[in-house]
């Protein structure tokens, strides 16, 4: 009898140790590519006998939709003001539908950071609030990106704004500091709600609401502060936009399935390149490089400023491969021009060998402006040309301008001992000039009382006195542009195309 129990006993450890984990399925991909690397609920079984083992899977997302939903991790607002927002977003299927088929290509990235940060994936569909999903995105109050940064802020968080690029546009830049941005604002206030209500009206008037509520002996959380419609709207939007990813058939939306993978990579960028041939190399439809790589908002690509392009996966060995085999002559037909002198526009067409019109258009010139001294201007770049734009100008190149002056011809009554150099001291003009518009020399003495031709700016009016008792007199002429009389005596107001301009406030809007 002992020996039939000891034989039972050994049979039933014998089962026991047979008793492992079960092994993956032959349909789930393996790797670690394809597994999120932030918090998961884990997938139990659906029913465990009573007494066996409890097995823990982390099978990989189906798709990014339900990756997304996994890492919810913010508290819910139930409220009207949401309700409203998943209506109107629910009455506008075609709506969601471009959000979301734009969102394809970044939220992937987007969602990796999030989980690699420990943060809640709500925070990755704020884009679809902010932006729509589009890196082009530019608001009224000069916020850019699809986190829509105002240009303080985009410098605060180390965002470029130069000449040839604006990082707040950049998939990876932008949301590296929005994720970064988000971060501070949650260690500011210790809720995810009172934190987005800071990265839509800012942290300083979120503080001063907190602040007065506190002194009102009043609660203090995101629904009981005071602040304006927009930002009082702006969680409800993310919570209806998260309530319909959450369940998508409840509000008769449809999201595009999206690949739980990578759509782009990187690749260094070794040589400034053409936008136009750098989606030609990668086989890439000009509208999707841009799309992936809209921080570069002029016809060429800087390598000392942009190191490096994204693209989609599959095409970035092929843009290598013709990178290399490239044997057509230089890669960038464009380049840059430091301005030797302040020149009217017309003058810098001709210098650069471009049509007035085009040269306005690629600079993004005003009308009636004179390009300032030391302004970088984008050039056709000739044969001559070998050395790639140099990063101090990549990076600090500026285009500023001042007024050009209209002038008027006008005379003037010459007083007792007026000369060419006396006449040229009073208005502010060039010897030269004057000489040239009266057919003398530059030494000459005007006979008291003669009539001298000069060219006047017509903002000065036509009352200007002329040594004693004379007054300078408008002839009705066309108006003459002169070159240089506008740079002695132009107003020395300046009007900067620097991208590194904004508030001093974080407020985003």
């Amino acid at each position: 009898m002992k020996f039939l129990i000891a034989a039972s006993l050994a049979f039933s450890l014998f089962l026991a140790g047979c008793a492992t984990p079960g092994s993956p399925t032959a349909d789930a991909p393996s790797g670690p590519s394809l597994v999120p690397s932030g918090p998961l609920q884990p997938i139990t079984p659906a029913a465990s006998q009573p007494g066996s083992r409890s097995v823990a899977l982390m099978a990989p997302p189906a798709d990014m939709w339900d990756r997304v939903r996994r890492g919810f991790n913010m508290p819910n607002l139930d409220s009207d003001l949401v309700r409203t927002q998943e209506q109107w977003y629910a009455s506008r299927p075609d709506y969601i539908q471009r959000m979301t088929e734009r969102s394809s290509k970044y939220i992937f990235h987007i969602v990796e950071e999030l989980e690699r940060r420990n943060m809640p994936t709500e925070l990755a569909l704020l884009p679809y609030i902010e932006s729509a999903f589009n890196p082009q995105a530019v608001s009224s109050a000069r916020a850019a990106g699809m986190w829509q940064f105002m240009p303080a802020t985009g410098t605060d968080y180390d965002l470029k704004q130069n000449l040839f690029r604006d990082d707040r546009r950049d998939v990876i830049a932008s949301t590296r500091a929005a994720l970064d941005y988000l971060q501070r604002l949650y260690g500011m206030f210790g809720d995810w709600q009172l934190a987005l209500a800071a990265y839509n009206w800012g942290e300083g008037n979120v503080g001063r609401a907190i602040q007065r509520n506190q002194r009102a002996g009043l609660p203090t959380g995101y629904t009981d502060i005071n602040m304006p419609a927009e930002t009082r709207n702006y969680v409800p939007k993310l919570q209806a936009v998260k309530n319909i990813v959450a369940n998508p058939e409840r509000y008769g939306a449809e999201l595009p399935y999206i690949a739980n993978h990578p759509y782009f990579q990187t690749v260094a960028l070794k040589r400034d390149i053409d936008v136009t041939l750098a989606a030609k190399m990668a086989d890439v439809r000009i509208e999707d490089f841009r799309a992936l790589n809209p921080a570069a908002h002029k016809p060429i690509l800087l390598a000392s400023t942009t190191n490096e392009i994204l693209l989609p996966w599959d095409n970035a060995a092929v843009f290598e491969r013709n990178f290399q085999a490239y044997t057509e002559g230089q890669y960038a037909s464009w380049t840059a021009w430091s301005v030797p002198s302040t020149m009217t526009v017309a003058e810098a067409a001709q210098r650069s060998g471009m049509s007035e019109a085009d040269l306005r258009s690629l600079n993004n010139i005003p009308p009636r402006m004179l390009i300032k001294s030391g302004s970088t201007l984008i050039v056709p770049r000739t044969a001559r040309v070998q050395q790639d734009v140099a990063a101090v100008v990549a990076e600090t190149g500026t285009l500023s301008f001042q007024p050009e002056i209209v002038t008027r011809r006008t005379t003037v009554k010459a007083g007792r001992s007026d000369s060419v150099a006396s006449i040229a001291r009073r208005y502010k003009l060039s010897p030269a000039s004057v000489a040239d518009w009266n057919s003398v020399s530059a030494n000459h003495v005007f006979q008291r009382g003669y009539s001298v031709v000069v060219y006047l700016p017509v903002r000065a009016g036509a009352t200007a006195r002329v040594g004693s008792g004379t007054r300078a007199t408008s002839q009705r002429a066309p108006a003459v542009k002169s070159a240089s009389t506008a740079k002695s005596s132009a107003s020395k107001t300046e009007v900067s195309k620097s991208q590194r301009g904004g508030t001093p406030s974080k407020k985003k809007r």
